[in-house]
């Protein structure tokens, strides 16, 4: 693919989104523990296109590379809710802070 200038591509398709709530979560992890950046996840906007395929009824799989099926399970917000708790953040309450806090 690099060789027809898809590079910007590749690396679209290689990186941690910025809908990867997961992710970025997993990410923010490592670098405050000082460890290696985790694989990527899958990102909301292809959970999406999922979604939306399905609504059309039509039956989507995804497949790895040696052709078995892979499950796409909601259990990622079990993860963000352990990785959050673990870096003592609460996702659950609402910010209090209006723009004119932030700005001073």
């Amino acid at each position: 693919m690099q060789a027809y200038g898809a590079a910007y591509t590749l690396q679209e398709l290689l990186t941690i989104k910025s809908d990867d709530v997961v992710g970025r979560v997993k990410v923010y992890e490592a670098i405050v523990k000082g460890e290696n950046i985790p694989e990527p996840g899958i990102p909301e906007s292809f959970k999406v296109l999922l979604k939306e395929l399905q609504s059309l009824c039509l039956n989507v799989e995804v497949l790895s590379s040696d052709g078995a099926a892979i499950a796409m399970a909601d259990g990622d917000d079990e993860d963000l809710e352990r990785a959050a708790a673990n870096l003592g953040i609460n996702l659950s309450r609402n910010e209090s802070a209006t723009v004119d806090d932030l700005a001073n």
